[in-house]
């Protein structure tokens, strides 16, 4: 037993260590020993706030694979939405999309939640969590649609490129989809809506014609999205 606690010990310490190989090698260990430690969770929990709110999150990705998630262990993972390191904020999305399709998941409601209180960071990816949800309400589609006016140009990309997952929100907002190809000041997001326009698959004169136009572009980088949106809808229809 005592073998077992130092080992738990060893493991919780090791989740602090600045190399993500190892952090990611211990919360794995931890997540094996769960089955048959059953106050491993509780332990984590005291673990969590024991530390400084920054520190908690690779506890909570832990602890989020042990048990369901607590408030506090989401608020941890949430956090981490928006740290400067990719990596860890994908492997994040990873697990909140896993966490959020199971049945009675709290998960996509929080991210609905995030997208109006994060950071421009948190935004992002909570789009992207919602995208590999891909939850059937309306208010988690609604949220998707809305990031379309986002004031940050990356959160519109994400939202732009995630309505591959939500053909129905797609084409309801194909209007919107057309002003920020025509309008949008962001170079990224005209490129991106073009494309977009293509995959809603609604071939009318108005989105031959916005795409006509992008294909005239000055700029190389619309112009040759707005090009290949045309031929994408060529091969659909």
């Amino acid at each position: 037993m005592a073998e077992e606690s130092d080992r738990v010990a060893e493991l919780l310490s090791a989740l602090a260590h600045p190399d993500k190989k190892i952090v990611r090698q211990a919360v794995d260990a931890l997540v094996a020993l769960a089955p048959a430690n059953p106050d491993l969770p509780a332990m984590m929990i005291v673990a969590m706030g024991r530390v400084p709110a920054p520190a908690r999150w690779p506890i909570a990705y832990a602890l989020a694979q042990m048990a369901p998630p607590s408030d506090t262990c989401c608020e941890a993972l949430e956090s981490a939405l928006d740290a400067p390191d990719s990596d860890i904020r994908w492997a994040i999305v990873v697990l909140l999309a896993r966490l959020g399709r199971a049945p009675s998941s709290p998960i996509a409601s929080r991210l609905v939640a995030l997208l109006k209180s994060g950071s421009a960071t948190q935004r992002r990816m909570a789009v992207y969590a919602l995208r590999d949800i891909a939850p059937s309400d309306a208010q988690s589609q609604r949220a998707v649609r809305d990031a379309l006016g986002d004031a940050d140009p990356l959160v519109r990309v994400a939202a732009l490129t995630s309505l591959k997952t939500f053909p129905e929100v797609g084409r309801a907002a194909v209007g919107d989809i057309l002003n920020l190809l025509e309008h949008d000041p962001d170079t990224r997001v005209r490129a991106t809506a073009a494309l977009a326009v293509a995959n809603t698959g609604q071939d009318s004169a108005n989105t031959r014609a916005a795409l006509a136009r992008a294909s005239q572009d000055a700029s190389a980088t619309i112009a040759k999205a707005a090009r290949l949106a045309v031929e994408m809808m060529g091969r659909k229809s």
